[in-house]
């Protein structure tokens, strides 16, 4: 695939992890303007210009190409230096102009179903409306800390140049890693047909979440949390954004959580 000019909806940012080549890096996903998903690496995120960020739900114009060493249909290499930030599309009262953006797209409602679809066309992105949230699953990470082979390729970026503004860039040393891997356990089906599910949440906003509760609430901080999670998000019309390890294509994350107020009756998603 040639490098072409491409114009992207953000729905996706993962919490940053440390990559030995960019130092740290996001996996990034939206649709594009043909209303199909697109995955886009490499973004280190925290690292690029403040110019070049952007936010979810931000369209963002960018030369892309096919990624040549990621084989997934929906994956492609971004020229980072090329991102221009565009409109914010806001909620609004009732997410009317979200909702008609996202409607292109399909919207499974069992997790079978979309890995039915990874096996039989090679998918490895996909929205998934659960029927409910059983609970969420929080479980310390075997080492809290930074290993020192993760902080090698953290630091290596204040050796680097090229990508990044230097007077933009915050330090790399400033990324914390999450002492808690936090797993959603949902359902699929009804009644008889009902089947539970658990898979990891690795959002952004997920990890933004437990850093501001721990902040603000000291050892208290997991109820806020759960109550977010648990009770606020999981009343909303939910909608996971699912995404695939390129290496383990079976192994699937809920890359980012959709949570518009349930559709008013008439109202198509």
């Amino acid at each position: 695939m040639a490098v072409v000019d491409s114009r992207i909806l953000i729905l996706c940012k993962t919490y940053p992890s440390p990559s030995g080549k960019y130092a740290e890096t996001t996996c990034v996903a939206g649709m594009d303007e043909s209303g199909k998903l697109v995955r886009l690496f490499p973004v280190p995120f925290r690292l690029i210009a403040k110019g070049q960020q952007f936010k979810k739900w931000q369209w963002i114009r960018a030369k892309v190409e096919k990624a040549r060493k990621d084989h997934r249909p929906e994956s492609l290499t971004i020229k980072v230096d090329t991102i221009q930030g565009g409109e914010i599309v806001q909620p609004g009262k009732d997410w009317a102009e979200r909702r008609r953006l996202l409607s292109p797209l399909d919207i499974y409602v069992h997790f079978d179903a979309v890995e039915v679809a990874r096996q039989t066309s090679g998918i490895s992105l996909a929205l998934l409306k659960p029927t409910r949230i059983v609970g969420l699953d929080i479980e310390r990470v075997s080492n809290p800390e930074w290993t020192e082979d993760e902080l090698a390729k953290l630091v290596q970026e204040q050796k680097q140049g090229g990508l990044f503004d230097d007077e933009d860039k915050p330090s790399i040393r400033t990324l914390q890693k999450l002492p808690f891997d936090f797993y959603y356990r949902y359902q699929c089906g009804n009644g008889s047909d009902a089947t539970e599910f658990r898979h990891k949440l690795v959002d952004w906003e997920v990890g933004a979440l437990y850093l501001n509760c721990h902040r603000a609430h000291g050892d208290d901080w997991e109820r806020h949390f759960r109550d977010q999670l648990e009770r606020k998000i999981a009343a909303k019309d939910l909608i996971f954004l699912m995404g695939n390890q390129h290496r383990f294509q079976d192994q699937w994350l809920i890359i980012s959580l959709i949570y518009p107020p349930h559709q008013i009756q008439g109202q198509l998603l």
